[in-house]
């Protein structure tokens, strides 16, 4: 649970190699919030703050949704509350929504198109466009910035009291999203080639299935969904245990280099839950493994993925280099959000303190083993950065158009559902806040407009790297901080590069845990 009494707001020991920014989640506390409030003011600010523009075509396209919510104290709160409940204030600061990524084909070196844009990413993105706002506001000493003077020339810290809540509508794809699938559920999508770079013909959506395949799938009384749903396990085949509402950490976490269960993992799968449903699958996930990982193995029924690896995003008729969600949260739960350049000028990383999902299907341990598990041994980081202990929870609130919800009320309307092509990005910033793009660009964008400053996305690399430049000559010379004085910068690259804490954190995690990380060629972070 969360909770403010003082300055004191880091409640669980630094112990190496976990620490939390966290702020008081004690269970003999009372919460502050609630994964239901979280998710509902999502949903409502998505209705009243998003434009008609971007959103998903009525009973014909479905799209996901992230943000990230700031709670705070009200002020002149005093600590001493009977119930011991202290009042917050609950903000939307960023929003993304989208199922789309471009394929490595498509990929610019010049920073001005969106590579990723599911939701998740865009919400990141349209976060740190928040920051850097903030940052000018801390830099031109406005009160109402959140951040503080740090303890080093020109740093800056988070208010103590404030913390960040990341709300998605949808189980992250990638890890997090292999989940048991009970015998009187459809499997969502059908069994992806394992060679994916001969057949790369698929949907860019998380939820994909071959392309002759696709109304089959639909369809949850069709032999190829029934022969799914119905297919016997293999010998070896189990499936990661679901928790069903539990909020307890599971056993330990699969080795990240190993391809299958640990031993403790395999004795913990009954293949029955406390209902006595059967589990007799996994909900597939369409990111594929990246190269230098173990492959899925395939097999029917519930062995078909091995959990715990790297993966990245499918494309259409074109491979990604983008990494999944459970992947990209991961390296954000070490990293921080703010990215390399921000770092620049922060004393600590920003991290986020909760994590909370939307109805849709879910597994607590394979929430806990993606986003925190594969990487809880990280050691020998820089000071300041550590594997958080972040709190993962569900709401019971169904996003109104969530691939399910669209489905439900679509019922027996003819017409195939289809992802939503737009993503959307929000910020709260004072100028232009909104963003919609579509293939990586602004919608509306035509071929001849590539290349010109009105095709730039708000939070495509180059922009996001203007607005940093902009924060960097607000500041004078002798007010920067020393990772900025001690070389000539010019170019994206050298900025994140001179990021040396940062840098450091990011080469311990790779070594550690995250080898076959795809990381894009120097050359695509030339630009200035």
């Amino acid at each position: 649970m969360l909770f403010f009494c003082s300055n004191k707001y880091k409640i669980y020991a630094a112990r190496a190699p976990w620490r939390s920014r966290a702020v008081g989640f004690d269970q003999g506390l009372s919460t502050m919030w609630t994964a239901d409030e979280i998710a509902r003011l999502c949903y409502e600010h998505y209705g009243s703050k998003l434009p008609k523009q971007g959103k998903p075509e009525p009973n014909r396209e479905w799209t996901l949704l992230a943000a990230v919510v700031k709670i705070q104290p009200t002020a002149d709160q005093a600590c001493d509350h009977s119930d011991g409940r202290v009042q917050v204030t609950k903000e939307v600061v960023s929003m993304g929504t989208g199922t789309k990524c471009i394929g490595q084909s498509k990929m610019r070196k010049s920073g001005d198109i969106l590579n990723d844009s599911h939701a998740e990413v865009i919400a990141r993105r349209s976060f740190q466009r928040y920051l850097l706002h903030q940052l000018h506001l801390a830099a031109a000493l406005k009160e109402d910035s959140i951040f503080l003077p740090g303890s080093q020339r020109g740093l800056w810290k988070l208010r103590p009291d404030l913390l960040f809540v990341f709300f998605s509508s949808h189980t992250p794809c990638g890890d997090a999203s292999i989940i048991p699938m009970l015998e009187f559920e459809d499997q969502p999508c059908c069994p992806v080639s394992r060679d994916w770079a001969s057949n790369p013909s698929v949907e860019t959506s998380d939820n994909l299935e071959a392309p002759e395949d696709k109304r089959k799938c639909e369809d949850p009384e069709s032999p190829v969904t029934k022969k799914m749903r119905l297919e016997p396990r293999t010998p070896g085949g189990t499936a990661h245990r679901q928790s069903f509402g539990s909020q307890e950490r599971g056993p330990n976490p699969p080795d990240v280099s190993s391809s299958n269960l640990t031993a403790e993992e395999l004795a913990s799968v009954t293949g029955m839950t406390p209902s006595g449903a059967q589990v007799v699958d996994v909900y597939r996930t369409g990111a594929k493994c990246v190269p230098g990982e173990a492959g899925d193995s395939g097999q029917p029924g519930a062995a078909y993925h091995r959990v715990g690896l790297l993966r990245v995003k499918p494309g259409r008729g074109d491979r990604t280099r983008s990494m999944s969600c459970s992947d990209k949260l991961a390296r954000w739960n070490i990293l921080g959000c703010q990215g390399a350049l921000l770092m620049h000028f922060l004393e600590e990383p920003i991290y986020l303190s909760a994590v909370v999902i939307g109805k849709c299907p879910y597994s607590q341990e394979a929430m806990q083993r993606a986003l925190i598990r594969r990487c809880q041994n990280v050691s020998a980081l820089p000071e300041g950065f550590g594997v958080q202990e972040v709190k993962i929870q569900q709401s019971d609130l169904l996003f109104e158009q969530s691939r399910r919800a669209v489905q439900t009320r679509k019922a027996d309307s003819p017409g195939r559902l289809v992802p939503c092509g737009a993503a959307i990005s929000w910020s709260a910033v004072p100028e232009q806040p909104l963003d919609v793009t579509a293939n990586g660009f602004p919608q509306g964008t035509t071929k001849k407009g590539i290349g010109r400053l009105q095709a730039r996305s708000r939070i495509s690399k180059v922009e996001l790297f203007r607005s940093f430049q902009k924060l960097l000559s607000s500041i004078s010379e002798d007010k920067w901080p020393d990772s900025l004085r001690a070389q000539k910068l010019a170019t994206y690259q050298e900025y994140k590069e001179a990021a040396s804490t940062y840098q450091q954190a990011w080469s311990a995690l790779r070594k550690q845990a995250f080898g076959s990380w795809i990381r894009n060629p120097p050359d695509y972070h030339q630009f200035k």
